[in-house]
């Protein structure tokens, strides 16, 4: 269906709105902080009481034309910021005014607002300078070395998912729960009983708070629809006022209201904190489709209205990008992207097949749109229809870079094996980029990427970091000192370990901090068993829990270790000396090996079982040293495998390396193979990819690159959906894919004004070619081009 003329031109205001940093929130939350007026009260009531605060403070945006309401900030792209939990200096403000990728411009008034307001209160306040002081300085070393990085040094925990209950749930409901478990507490023998009642104090703060701000903008609307000539746009304000007057209050009873729920909840979320940004509607169609049903069967609203609204709605989305990131933080993930993820299909409550009409509805409006936000994927089980995977190939043929692609089989085996219920794992799915979560009942919180090749590195040179010059590993040996690649790799498993260790440590020292002083009730409200529990998302209250470090480079690993074992201790035509040579001159005056290293060598990808029991035996070691692990607040730590940009990040601070890689190039990502390595076609990568064991990870992430020739054909399209379905049988998580010619993408360096729209797939997300830093692009344009299936 054609995108209408009011589409058109709210999709055009969203594309050409320029990423700006707010003070807005940053102004209110010191004020309040300021005035003191909740210093006697526990942290719980604080928190809800700031959160009222800004929403009775912060301005109400209604753009033109419009049919779901509510902006993030004062204006589209104007994008707030969290002094309590990092507060961004002048020169962080510059930075990002500044430079060429990824600018979020500021101007001189929210400046001053830093100088003067913002930075002299918070400075020695906020739960970065809280997190520095107190890890210990080997975590700092390593951190700094980049074996490791950390999401909340920046950003707050998050990553979570609705639930389809909270579509037929309002907050008045919720209410009614919190003051039924308030009821219930045991204020003489619970030791917590305290604490749970300033717990559910605060949810009861922050329900009424929303309420309240949906308020103000059916308040704004009416003022609008009472000065509004046009007699339609008169019709629909008042209209829009009363939804706003119903939700998020009571439970949706049509598309329209449930889409507007949920954005109100959504501001409330991204409000409260900043948490790793992909919150997200989950599984859209399950929860709108009895809705929108009922309204076609009765006549009270056409199937172009629903188009209407729901494009409306995702114009919502990219009018948020991610809040801004700077250092490392914006290293391991430097986009705009706010990772709230679509998940269409899979399957129902019985594990019957899930798609639906809107599951082709909301196909038809990705198409459509062709925008970044929200991210868009498909769930993809055995009971599913062929056609319905068909349906999104016509649009990834396309090289918008979305939907990616998902097997529900699995990440339902994936949650059972983690200890979730049937019902619950049936309900979930994914989000951010490939993380498995069962919606609405779990908090699953990443921690950080992991860098396996670095830490291989600091192996063959015990354990010694020659970039920063420090011992920063085990005094395991060198390569000389390894006989037999047992002895390696038996070093290699106890530099992680060490490495292993105190990541996780510096993992449990922040989640305390977290837990002490940044609950997010109105979040808790939301995820199930906190309001029962009486305790908070940020502690332990959601119905599960977890944490999740992700191991980057696994393509690059597998390749190192490969390289070592058969030339220096099977063949044995490289000596050790040699090998340590090559690697610290950077392959400089060794070319020759450097060659014999690349293309002479068994690799990653090609369903090379010589080269894969490297694969396997280092993602065994991995799962071994992470798993069993649990955190302050009782979560299960989990293994997944992507980086989103992170493997651009730890390539640059990693040296050369066995495999023939020069150092600082990129790594490779996900667990795609090293970036023209393989060489056998997607077939031999897909078998190669599924012998790891996915149904013990929460994620892994497999990119492929196709030309756009290969999948024009009928035939072409059809042979993409047999890979697909080959993988899943596999047990394989995730796949995704670009559809673009390299010789298009070098073109679109040289020339970046012809390309403006170009979008490629970057790891488990899409951005603009031309947002991507020239290591990125060069990265993506390096990866092995597809051209038989």
């Amino acid at each position: 269906m054609q995108l209408s003329e009011r589409i058109k031109r709210l999709r055009e205001q969203s594309l050409n709105a320029v990423n700006r940093i707010s003070a807005e929130r940053a102004l209110l939350i010191t004020e309040f902080y300021k005035s003191g007026v909740a210093d006697a009260e526990p942290v719980p009531v604080q928190r809800a009481m700031s959160f009222r605060y800004i929403l009775e403070h912060k301005y109400i945006c209604i753009n033109e034309g419009e049919l779901i309401v509510g902006e993030r900030g004062p204006a589209p792209k104007a994008t707030p910021t969290y002094p309590e939990i990092c507060v961004h200096s002048i020169k962080d403000l510059e930075i990002l005014n500044d430079r060429a990728k990824v600018s979020f411009k500021s101007d001189e008034e929210t400046r001053k607002a830093y100088r003067d307001v913002i930075i002299p209160y918070w400075t020695g306040k906020s739960n970065r300078d809280r997190i520095f002081k107190s890890l210990p300085e080997e975590w700092k070393e390593a951190y700094a070395a980049g074996i490791f990085t950390e999401f909340q040094e920046q950003r707050a925990p998050g990553h979570t998912v609705l639930g389809k209950k909270m579509f037929r749930t309002g907050l008045l409901d919720l209410k009614r729960e919190i003051e039924e478990a308030m009821a219930e507490l045991d204020m003489l023998d619970d030791p917590e009983g305290v604490d749970k009642h300033d717990e559910l104090r605060a949810m009861e703060i922050v329900c009424d708070a929303m309420i309240m701000y949906a308020g103000r903008h059916a308040d704004k609307l009416e003022e609008l629809a009472a000065a509004e000539a046009d007699p339609k746009r008169k019709s629909e304000l008042k209209q829009m006022a009363e939804v706003c007057r119903w939700v998020p209050a009571h439970a949706p009873r049509t598309v329209q209201e449930a889409l507007q729920h949920y954005w109100f909840i959504h501001l409330g979320v991204v409000t409260e904190l900043n948490p790793w940004d992909s919150f997200n509607p989950g599984r859209l169609d399950q929860s709108l489709y009895p809705l929108y049903e009922k309204q076609i069967r009765e006549g009270s609203a056409t199937k172009e209205d629903i188009y209407e609204v729901l494009e409306s709605f995702w114009v919502k989305f990219n009018n948020h990008p991610s809040p801004p990131k700077v250092g490392v933080t914006a290293e391991e993930s430097n986009t705009y992207t706010d990772f709230s993820l679509i998940n269409v299909g899979g399957v129902k409550e019985d594990g019957s097949d899930g798609v639906n009409e809107m599951s082709y509805i909301l196909l038809d409006v990705i198409r459509e749109m062709r925008i970044l936000q929200p991210s868009s994927m498909i769930q993809v089980s055995k009971k599913n229809p062929d056609q319905f995977i068909r349906a999104a190939v016509e649009i990834i043929k396309t090289g918008f870079g979305q939907p990616s692609v998902f097997n529900t089989d699995a990440l339902v085996q994936e949650m059972l094996r983690a200890g979730k219920d049937v019902v619950d794992a049936r309900n979930g799915g994914c989000s951010g980029c490939v993380e498995t979560g069962a919606f609405g009942t779990e908090a699953y919180i990443l921690t950080g990427y992991f860098n396996l090749p670095k830490i291989l590195e600091l192996t063959l040179n015990n354990g010694f970091d020659k970039r920063t010059g420090k011992q920063l590993g085990l005094k395991t040996g060198c390569l000389v000192d390894y006989t037999t690649y047992e002895e390696l790799f038996a070093a290699f498993r106890a530099q992680v370990t060490h490495f292993m260790r105190i990541k996780l440590i510096g993992n449990n020292i922040i989640e305390r901090i977290f837990m002490r002083h940044m609950p997010v009730p109105f979040l808790s409200v939301l995820i199930e068993d906190c309001i029962k529990n009486g305790k908070d998302y940020m502690c332990g209250g959601a119905r599960y829990n977890s944490s999740y470090v992700q191991g980057v480079g696994l393509g690059s690993i597998t390749d190192m270790l490969t390289s070592l074992r058969y030339h220096v201790y099977d063949k044995k035509d490289v000596g050790v000396e040699q090998m340590a040579a090559a690697l610290a001159a950077d392959f400089k005056g060794y070319e020759e090996l450097q060659y014999q290293f690349v293309y002479k060598t068994p690799k990653y990808g090609n369903d090379d079982d010589y080269a894969d029991k490297q694969e396997v035996e280092v993602f065994d070691l991995y799962y071994d040293v992470l798993n069993g692990h649990k955190s302050p607040r009782g979560a299960n730590y989990r293994v997944n495998m992507l980086p989103t940009t992170c493997h651009v990040y730890f390539g640059s601070v990693t040296g050369a390396t066995p495999d023939g890689r020069n150092a600082g190039k990129p790594l490779s990502e996900g667990i795609s193979p090293v970036q023209g390595a393989d060489t056998k076609g997607p077939t031999a990568v897909i078998k190669s990819a599924a012998k790891i064991d996915h149904i013990k990870t929460g994620g892994t992430l497999l990119n492929q690159k196709f030309t756009p020739s290969l999948l024009a054909t009928e035939q072409g399209a059809t042979n993409l959906v047999h890979l697909i379905r080959a993988y899943f049988r596999m047990d394989g998580h995730h796949i995704q894919f670009n559809v673009v010619n390299a010789d298009t993408l070098r073109d679109a360096q040289k020339h970046p004004e012809n390309y403006k729209d170009l979008i490629v797939r970057v790891a488990g997300y899409s951005d603009y070619f031309n947002d991507l830093g020239e290591d990125l692009q060069n990265e993506i344009i390096c990866r092995t081009e597809q051209t038989e299936l």
